[in-house]
């Protein structure tokens, strides 16, 4: 299957160099010559470090890029089986380029769009034959995270998702399939690891050293909260923050942090700029946390039962299956373990009573515990039966 990729920015190039890596023919198309010869070089570029690390050959490096092909005119769409769509996360502007896309492919071809929080069904009306679309959402470096999720429109046949799932998991990847919700599974589940860490925050309860420190040393999480946010970046985490809890019609469970807001405001958006929650500048000296064991296992367990309750949101809503929502969590955001999985060891019974005694002293509805958690409980099942 020729695979047709529209937008060359550093996600379009990436998923390019998985769709090469396993066979397929790809066509990077950009109306400006200027930005395709770019994509070009930063292509060979990122796969020239791989060779210089060891990590590839030159003889593989060099039949990639043999199968990643560069296009500026709308002809070369003819043959492909799937086109897709990598623009910005822009609705009128993802609308209309699929609009032009549908335009152009044969009428059984796939159209896909890599977003990773606008609405499915919003960008599908754009459409004439809206059954064969769906998103595609892969995760930040395509070519090492091995989570894609698959969202269908409403009016998304069985069959594209079907299609487009078989073809995703020969590139060696994991699926998952979830509702057209704001922001699907992980960027819909994760909101707490990055709300809850700042509300704690803003408490004056600890410092991001010494959160970040409790979500790694006691959670066994790769990163903290406030070391992702850097890393991701102010701007990007927060703008998914606030559009989560506008399309959740400003339910309290997503509302974002005015520090955050202040950060993205002052320009400290974190590593690339230089400094956010911690100064990567040279010279600069940031403080250590506090190692107290009992504070740190407080803040994690604050975050974790928040963490489980989104979980068991997603699992009540019907946004995906216990399964996919664990998978999901565990290989879109490399959590130690599946959230529904953590919930069982820790028991139902004590994932309620830490919810209510949050709800009993803030009666905020951030922090209401599911219905989901209190029905296992209550028949004396768990979170995954």
């Amino acid at each position: 299957m020729n695979i047709v990729i529209v937008g060359v920015g550093s996600m379009g190039i990436c998923i390019a160099q998985v769709a090469a890596t396993f066979g397929h023919d790809v066509f990077l198309f950009d109306p400006y010559s200027e930005q395709l010869d770019k994509s070009k070089k930063n292509l060979t570029s990122i796969l020239n470090r791989q060779v210089e690390k060891a990590r590839m050959t030159q003889a593989e490096v060099d039949k990639i890029l043999s199968k990643v092909h560069y296009v500026d005119h709308i002809n070369d769409f003819s043959s492909c089986g799937l086109v897709l769509e990598a623009v910005i996360e822009d609705l009128r502007v993802k609308k209309d380029q699929i609009a032009r896309i549908e335009a152009m492919v044969p009428k059984n071809t796939i159209i896909a769009t890599n977003t990773s929080s606008l609405s499915i069904a919003s960008i599908s009306s754009a459409l004439k034959k809206p059954d064969r679309f769906l998103g595609v959402h892969f995760f930040n470096p395509a070519p090492l995270m091995k989570l894609v999720e698959l969202v269908p429109g409403i009016s998304t046949t069985p069959k594209t998702v079907e299609v487009t799932g078989e073809l995703i998991r020969s590139w060696n990847k994991i699926t998952v399939t979830a509702k057209d919700t704001p922001g699907f599974i992980v960027n819909r589940v994760a909101r707490p690891f990055y709300g809850e860490a700042l509300r704690i925050h803003d408490e004056g309860v600890a410092d991001p050293a010494t959160i970040d420190w409790a979500m790694k040393e006691i959670g066994g999480f790769r990163m903290g909260p406030f070391e992702l946010m850097d890393l991701i970046g102010h701007d990007v985490n927060f703008a998914v923050t606030e559009t989560v809890f506008k399309e959740f019609f400003y339910d309290p469970r997503f509302k974002p942090s005015f520090t955050q807001k202040r950060l993205v405001e002052a320009g400290r958006l974190g590593k690339k700029s230089g400094i956010g929650f911690y100064d990567y500048r040279e010279g600069a000296n940031n403080p250590a946390p506090d190692r107290d064991q009992q504070k740190g296992e407080m803040i994690f367990n604050r975050i974790l039962v928040m963490l489980i309750n989104e979980a068991a949101d997603a699992l009540f809503m019907n946004i995906a299956t216990a399964e996919d929502i664990d998978l999901a969590m565990t290989n879109g955001v490399n959590y130690p373990k599946g959230l529904l999985q953590w919930g069982d060891e820790i028991g139902a019974e004590n994932v309620l009573k830490q919810l209510q005694e949050l709800y009993e002293t803030y009666y905020e509805d951030r922090y209401r515990p599911n219905p989901y958690i209190k029905k296992i409980v209550s028949e004396g099942k768990t979170f995954r039966n």
